[in-house]
C-alpha cells in the first residue's frame, strides 16, 4: 500500500494532484474494488508503482502516474451490475476513458493505458511500454489487495475471538 512518507510520493503528487482532488476522483473512495480497498487506494497504488517503475526505467512516468490514476474511473459496483466478469474486462476500459476525458486532457498515451489496461483479460493489445506496465501493475495491485484483505479480516477474527 502505498504511504506519503514513501521517498518519491512529493514528485508523484505534484504530478497528479489536480487529479486527486477532483470530485469525480474523490467518489471512487465510496466504491469497494478488491477485498477492502477502495477503488480510489487501488488506483493510487496502480499509479504509484508504475511511476517508480516508469522512472527506473526512463520511460514516461508523467503520462503513467497520470493515466495509472485514471483507469478506473467509473462509478458502480462491480458487483452489483448483472454482467459477468468478461464483459467488465472488455467495458470499464471505455467507461473509465470517457470519464477521464471529462477531467482532463489526455495524450495518445495515455488514452491506451486507460484503454488497454485489461490486457491479458481482453483483446486489446498495448501499443507502448507504459501500457504494458500498467496493466501488469495493475494485476499485481489486485493480488495484493486481496492479500491485504484478508489479513486484515484474519486480524479482525483473531481479535474478535480474544475479545
Amino acid at each position: 500500500m502505498v504511504k506519503e512518507t514513501h521517498k518519491s510520493y512529493a514528485e508523484f503528487y505534484s504530478i497528479v494532484d489536480d487529479l486527486l482532488h477532483a470530485p469525480d476522483f474523490v467518489k471512487l473512495d465510496l466504491l469497494k474494488h478488491h477485498y477492502g480497498v477502495s477503488r480510489m487506494h487501488h488506483c493510487i497504488n496502480v499509479a504509484y508503482y508504475s511511476y517508480i517503475l516508469c522512472k527506473k526505467l526512463h520511460l514516461d512516468y508523467r503520462a503513467v502516474a497520470r493515466a495509472g490514476l485514471l483507469h478506473d474511473l467509473f462509478h458502480y459496483e462491480c458487483s452489483k451490475k448483472r454482467f459477468g466478469a468478461l464483459r467488465h474486462a472488455a467495458i470499464h476500459p471505455k467507461l473509465a476513458l470517457r470519464n477521464a476525458q471529462k477531467l482532463t486532457t489526455l495524450s495518445k498515451k495515455e488514452k491506451d493505458i486507460i484503454v488497454k489496461h485489461m490486457w491479458l483479460c481482453s483483446t486489446a493489445v498495448p501499443r507502448y511500454a507504459e501500457s504494458y506496465i500498467v496493466s501488469c501493475v495493475d494485476k499485481y495491485s489486485a493480488v495484493a489487495e486481496a492479500f491485504y484483505g484478508m489479513i486484515q479480516l484474519c486480524k479482525l477474527k483473531f481479535a474478535l475471538k480474544s475479545y
